[in-house]
Order: C-alpha cells, then sequence, then structure tokens
C-alpha cells in the first residue's frame, strides 16, 4: 500500500493549544530523522546497550541483547524466506521473546502483525486471512487455537515460543513459575501439525538464526511497519496501516512531550510498568518504543489480570512510568495492599485506551501522590494525538492538548469546522496517521478527509485554550425523546458514588421515548441498593438522562485491554 502524503496545514488553522504547551515541549518535531523504525531502534540499542531493556519474572534482557537475538531471528526469517513486505503474525502475552520478535519481523524487512493472544479460532483465522500472514510466532500455550484456526490461511511456518524461553536454563525457578502464571489463561499445548506446514522451537529459530547472516533491507519512511487490527466494535476488523514514517513519528512526539518530565530525574536507568499487553497499540508504542528511546526497562507483566500477582511484582521495583487503562488504574487503587507500596520515584501515571474516571483518578492521586495524565489516540493514530500536561495536579476531565506536530479541529457531519465549545466529530491530522486500512480502500475513504484529517469517530469539543474534552463515541450515544445522552457522562458521575466499583451506561429500546438508558453497576458496597443510585441519579441528572434500569452484576465484560465492551451490554440488554 502506498504511502498517504499529508497535505500541508493551512496557514489560517487555528492552534490555540500552542500558547498551552508547557515548558521545554517544541511545537513541531522533526520527524525525516529516521528513514525507518529500525534506524531508530538501532540507535538506541547502541546508546543503551548496557541497560536492562525487560524484566520479566525476575529474568533481565539487555538492549544489547535485544539487538543481538533480533538479528538472529530475523536472519532465521529471512532464510525461510520471509522478503520486504511480508507479514509476520505475532501472538503472545508480555514476555521477553516479543521484545526479539518486533524487531527481527522489521530487520528482515516484513511487517509486524500484533495479534491478541486470547483470540478465538475463527477471530484469529480472519485476521491471519485478511493481513495474508505466511509465518506466526504463538506462544505454545495458544497453539490449540492455531491449529483449528490454520485451514484456508496462507501460514506455513509456525514459530513456537514456551514460557521458559530467553529465562535461561539456569533460571529453573522462572520457567515453573511462569508456568503456574499463565495456568489459568490456558493450558501448555503441542502444536501437531502433519499439513507441509513447518513447527520451529523459538529458541531453535534464533540458534540456527545466529549461524546465518542477516541481509540488510532497504527501508524507507513509506514502508509498512505494522498492522494494526482495530478491535472491530463497529465491524469487521480493519488492518490500520502504519508506516515506519508514522510510528517514528509518534515516538519522536511522545519523546518531546514526556522528555522535560523524565529528565527530571536525571539521566539513570528508568522503569516502566508494561501491564498493558504489547499487541496493543498504547503499549506497543508507549511501553516498547519510547522505552528503547529513553533506554527504559519495562517490567513486563504476562498477566495483568493477576492483581496480587502484579502488587507483588510493584513491591520488588521503583517504578517511574505507569502507562494504564481505567480498569486497571481502578482495580489496583482498591486493593489495600497496593496503597503499601513504595510511590516516591513515580512521576508519569499516563492513561488511555478509555476514559479516565474522575473518582479512579482521585483515588489513584491520594494513593501515589502522582496524577493520572490522560491521553487520547487510536490505533489508526499510532496511537497518540493529544495528552494533558504532564505537570498537571488534578483530574481535568479532558484528553489534553494536540501533541507536537498535530492538528485537531471538531466538524460536523457534513465536514465543516466547528466553533470551540461545539460538540462535533474530533478530526485529527498529522504524521502519525495511518496510510489507510489494510487492502479496504472503501473503508479507507469512510475515514479520511480530503485535507488528510482523519475522522475518529469520537464526538468532543475543544475549548479556546485548545484543551479537548471527549463527549462520547457517536455509536454509543443514547436518543432520549430527541435528547442526546452520553454514556460517558453517565459513567463518570455514577463512578462518583462510593458504593460503586465499576459501572457502564447503554441505550436499550423504549416504546415511549425511543431509547432509555440502562445502567449496569459492579458494587464496591454489598448493600449499595437500586433506590441508593436512583436517587444519586436524581441528584445529579435530568431527568432524561436518568437510567430507567438499573441492574447490579458481578463484573463487567472487557476486552484483553480493559475497555467495557458496551456492545455485549446492549445485546443482552
Amino acid at each position: 500500500m502506498p504511502g498517504r502524503a499529508v497535505p500541508p496545514a493551512p496557514a489560517d488553522l487555528p492552534r490555540p493549544w500552542l500558547a498551552s504547551y508547557p515548558p521545554g515541549v517544541p511545537a513541531n518535531v522533526d520527524t525525516s530523522r529516521y528513514p525507518s523504525l529500525v534506524a531508530l531502534l538501532e540507535e538506541s540499542w547502541r546508546r543503551h546497550a548496557a541497560r536492562d531493556a525487560s524484566i520479566c519474572m525476575g529474568a533481565r534482557l539487555r538492549f544489547r541483547e535485544v539487538d543481538e537475538l533480533s538479528q538472529a531471528l530475523a536472519a532465521w526469517l529471512q532464510a525461510k524466506g520471509v522478503a520486504k513486505g511480508d507479514r509476520v503474525a505475532l501472538m503472545m502475552p508480555n514476555l521477553p521473546q516479543y521484545m526479539v520478535a518486533i524487531p527481527a519481523v522489521l530487520r528482515a524487512g516484513g511487517v509486524v502483525v500484533n495479534v491478541n493472544p486470547l483470540y478465538t479460532a475463527r477471530e484469529l483465522a480472519h485476521q491471519l486471512k485478511d493481513s495474508g500472514a505466511r509465518t506466526l510466532i504463538v506462544l505454545e500455550n495458544f497453539a490449540h487455537t492455531v491449529e483449528e484456526a490454520l485451514p484456508g490461511t496462507d501460514v506455513q511456518h509456525v514459530v513456537l515460543a514456551s514460557m521458559g524461553d530467553l529465562l535461561g536454563f539456569w533460571k529453573g525457578q522462572f520457567i515453573n513459575f511462569a508456568v503456574r502464571h499463565l495456568k489459568k489463561m490456558v493450558p501448555a499445548y503441542r502444536l501437531p501439525l502433519d499439513n507441509g506446514r513447518t513447527v520451529t522451537r523459538f529458541n531453535m529459530a534464533v540458534a540456527e538464526g545466529s549461524r546465518l547472516r542477516l541481509q540488510p533491507v532497504a527501508l524507507g519512511p513509506d514502508d509498512v511497519a505494522f498492522l494494526q487490527y482495530t478491535g472491530g466494535t463497529t465491524g469487521v476488523s480493519k488492518g490500520a496501516t502504519l508506516l515506519h514514517r508514522n510510528v517514528v513519528a509518534n515516538i519522536l512526539q511522545s519523546e518531546a512531550w514526556f522528555g522535560p518530565m523524565l529528565a527530571k530525574l536525571g539521566d539513570r536507568p528508568l522503569t516502566s510498568v508494561c501491564a498493558l499487553p504489547l499487541y496493543h497499540i498504547f503499549a506497543l508504542t508507549v511501553c516498547y518504543m519510547l522505552g528503547a528511546r529513553f533506554g527504559m526497562t519495562n517490567l513486563l507483566i504476562p498477566n495483568p489480570r493477576d492483581i496480587p500477582g502484579l502488587i507483588r511484582t510493584l513491591s520488588e521495583h521503583k517504578v517511574n512510568m505507569f502507562p494504564a487503562v481505567n480498569t486497571l488504574f481502578n482495580a489496583l487503587a482498591n486493593d489495600p495492599a497496593f496503597a503499601r507500596l513504595d510511590f516516591s520515584e513515580l512521576v508519569v501515571s499516563n492513561g488511555g485506551g478509555m476514559a479516565v474516571q474522575q473518582a479512579t483518578a482521585e483515588k489513584w492521586l491520594k494513593i501515589t501522590g502522582c496524577p493520572v495524565v490522560e491521553g487520547y489516540g487510536l490505533s489508526e493514530t499510532s496511537p497518540v494525538a493529544t495528552s494533558n500536561r504532564l505537570d498537571i495536579t488534578r483530574f481535568t476531565g479532558t484528553i489534553g492538548l494536540p501533541f507536537p506536530a498535530t492538528d485537531i479541529t471538531i466538524r460536523d457531519d457534513e465536514g465543516r469546522d466547528l466553533p470551540f465549545g461545539t460538540p462535533g466529530e474530533i478530526c485529527i491530522r498529522g504524521p502519525q496517521v495511518m496510510a489507510g486500512y489494510w487492502n479496504r480502500p472503501d473503508e479507507t475513504a469512510k475515514v479520511m478527509y480530503p485535507d488528510g484529517f482523519f475522522r475518529s469517530g469520537d464526538v468532543g469539543i475543544m475549548d479556546e485554550q485548545g484543551q479537548v474534552r471527549i463527549v462520547d463515541r457517536k455509536k454509543d450515544m443514547i436518543l432520549v425523546s430527541g435528547f442526546n445522552v452520553y454514556p460517558t457522562e453517565i459513567e463518570q458521575v455514577v463512578g462518583l458514588h462510593p458504593g460503586v466499583l465499576e459501572c457502564a451506561a447503554v441505550g436499550i429500546p423504549d416504546a415511549r421515548s425511543g431509547e432509555a438508558v440502562k445502567l449496569f453497576i459492579v458494587k464496591k458496597d454489598p448493600t449499595l441498593s437500586e433506590e441508593d443510585i436512583a436517587g444519586w441519579c436524581r441528584e445529579n441528572f435530568t431527568a432524561y438522562k436518568r437510567p430507567k434500569v438499573i441492574e447490579f452484576r458481578e463484573e463487567l465484560p472487557k476486552s484483553p485491554v480493559g475497555k467495557v465492551l458496551r456492545r455485549e451490554l446492549r445485546s443482552a440488554a
């Protein structure tokens, strides 16, 4: 797919956010400094060679080792026929193998196709077929899904990783712990294939590749680096085509934004919590790529749903940066053991992926002393498009300011720019915006304006200082007797009730008003009643916004990244 040229920004486009930038953050970044993502990563590895790139279950992997191991695996991939532009699927939780596999594919000239390891066979088959991947690197625990999904795909080579790979044979205690750590997710499985496809163990592929010579591949800014599949919440999952220049740009934009705050800690190794899955664009850029750029150690968490295990791991380290979604912030902040940890060196808690709720942000700040800095982005924008300033001292309820070199405008359904304070669709333009959806020019045309702005599908408001506030997803908006009701508003306010742990609002059919609000709640206080919530809503909402139906649940359905799945709640309602 050819690269999408970004039209020059009109000189009269208002950019009030520039006056609100923190000291030291530039209005623009030079995204042409690196011809490819590989060039940027290789420079980072050389600069930080002796530092730890990751720590996982006690095992450390240095940047020098990431460089050497990825080169060997890249040479093996080339020997198996991977050529420039070929897609290679990666299907693993957060493990050292992932740290090696991502650059290995890129150095071989391939395109990384990140796959959720908890996919069903149907979901996996769609992504393999759609991407045309011929090689798959997968943790053996999920091989039973692969076996079921492979028929009808182009996959010819399967690389099976084991939990103990890269932990070292002398670290048997870590291998045993690793097996127990993921036992609740999926049992270990070996892949029997007799249909001509090859199966190779991860460590064997690396060992064989170490005896081969990697053939350098000429990569340019407009070559494809990642196919980052959307969650499919609006239909069939589509691959956002991220070029090398898109990802490089977002790394440099993030460096410009985060650099001044992290510089206050001095030139020493820093630690970031990588609990979000690396197959998700948020962790891929903010944890993996930005971590390499800063020489930061990623504390890899294979199973973030194991909150007690996560807290035990955190107790062994002083962390400086904690990227997470509201669900994880909330779960930790409500665990008494978390409050006993040492947060003296935590300077950045950055939230994304979903709206951060005020109640969660306030409790996190009270416990850690570090405010949650909410940002915003999508797979299609590599992902970061906006962020609050890192020097905020309280919850703002906004997604902040456009990133350096990023333009944001609010438009109506006809594509007309709207005045400040008027809700409309958030539209984004910048070097981080994707080239389009993989092999779907029709879908690309639906989201791209001729002037280069990407239609996010999110409804927002920009104020006169350039601060952007999310109102809601267009598709999630509830229409009650002609009035718009935004689920995020309902959830934010109900979430402030001391008896509520989590909540979600959806629209349900109503004979009288067309639609009505249904509210799902997970209790924090077991004595919480429907009348308690009804009274709270009477105090806080005008009549048409008040939930007509309230349902208590033990838990809410969530994606592997932690987003509450409103569509599942709607279908169950």
